[in-house]
């Protein structure tokens, strides 16, 4: 798919240069693909502290 958007020019060249990228699409790409992990990561994050457990639950007693 082709998109055109508008991205400042030094920000791209920094992220080309940090992520030793050869063209903007490659950087522009990998950014997504870290923004999209990083959102992912913050959602499983909010979730800590709300899923109730067992305290006397034995695991072990499960294996063979």
């Amino acid at each position: 798919m082709v998109s055109n958007i508008a991205v400042e020019n030094d920000l791209i060249e920094q992220a080309k240069q940090i992520g030793n990228h050869e063209s903007k699409k490659a950087a522009v790409t990998e950014a997504l693909i870290e923004y999209i992990r990083r959102r992912k990561q913050m959602k499983v994050i909010e979730l800590f502290g709300t899923i109730d457990f067992y305290a006397d639950y034995d695991y072990k007693a499960q294996r063979i």
